[in-house]
């Protein structure tokens, strides 16, 4: 079992994008994410509506990590430092050796390889970091951009749908040693 510390928060870099710690400054970005219809059409949640959802969310967030419960990450450009998404890993099982990952990328930004170049981090991070075996996702079964990106990762669609939510598709990746 590997010591999961997320302090230091650990900020990853690619060619493109940093992912980052996220902060209260992050509000007015995280409401437009979260109050998104179009992000929010495949996903089983309120929308945000206030900013007081938008820092409740936050804190909520940096609580988890604190607890080293998860952790979850702005996905912002190197050059502009423009917030474009969020990308996380949670729901650790020490016994199942897994971890679930999740994503959200602002709609004038997908498209761009954006959320392929952040989740390859991820992914690396999930696995040779944290030295989980296997990463699970949730998406909608009308979730395209999400499934083509699973794909592309080597996640393989389970037989079964998510037993609370049959509109959602269980992917799985599992990491060859």
């Amino acid at each position: 079992m590997v010591n999961r510390n997320f302090t230091p928060f650990p900020i990853l870099t690619t060619e493109r994008l940093t992912l980052r710690q996220l902060s209260v400054d992050d509000q007015q970005d995280i409401l437009a994410l979260r109050s998104n219809s179009e992000i929010n059409k495949y996903l089983d949640r309120e929308p945000s509506k206030t900013i007081e959802d938008a820092i409740n969310f936050i804190n909520m967030i940096n609580d988890n990590i604190k607890r080293n419960n998860s952790i979850y990450w702005v996905i912002s450009l190197i050059n502009t430092k423009t917030f474009v998404g969020t990308i996380c890993l949670f729901d650790f099982s020490n016994e199942k050796s897994s971890c679930e990952i999740g994503y959200e990328l602002m709609t004038k930004f997908q498209g761009q390889g954006i959320m392929k170049e952040a989740t390859a981090e991820a992914i690396d991070y999930a696995f040779q970091t944290l030295q989980f075996q296997k990463i699970v996702a949730f998406t909608h079964k009308e979730n395209q951009n999400s499934i083509k990106l699973l794909t592309k990762f080597n996640f393989i669609k389970s037989i079964e749908a998510d037993k609370e939510n049959s509109d959602f598709n269980i992917f799985t990746l599992t990491h060859s040693n």
